[in-house]
């Protein structure tokens, strides 16, 4: 979803930087459609780690289409940025320490403004 609002769709293996043609955004990750609807969407993208509160912005987009949707992301990922490391890591079970050094990782959302076009 880009910062306009548009709801941009590329193939499975592709990257999402490149789906936003280097652009910011306002949510990414994976979106499945079955019969014409939405049966699977979930915020994971390790491009651009939004977090799962930027579900409204997707909804509003998928409801402009419009097609059935779920009331949320069907699977909610968290990331953070190890700030002794640097590592991007998926939180796990409120699980906040960094998989590659140890580290502790911050509560909020610590990725550059600019990743996530706000």
């Amino acid at each position: 979803m880009n910062v306009g609002g548009t709801l941009l769709l590329a193939p499975r293996r592709s990257e999402h930087v490149a789906c936003a043609a280097g652009g910011p955004v306002l949510s990414a990750g994976e979106i499945t459609f079955s019969d014409g609807d939405v049966s699977e969407i979930t915020n994971q993208s390790t491009g651009f780690c939004p977090e799962p509160e930027s579900w409204p912005t997707v909804a509003a987009a998928l409801d402009a289409i419009p097609v059935d949707r779920p009331d949320d992301f069907t699977t909610r990922v968290v990331f953070r940025l190890c700030p002794a490391c640097n590592e991007r890591n998926i939180v796990k079970d409120g699980w906040f320490v960094c998989d590659l050094c140890g580290a502790d990782l911050p509560e909020n959302w610590n990725f550059p403004v600019a990743r996530r076009g706000t």
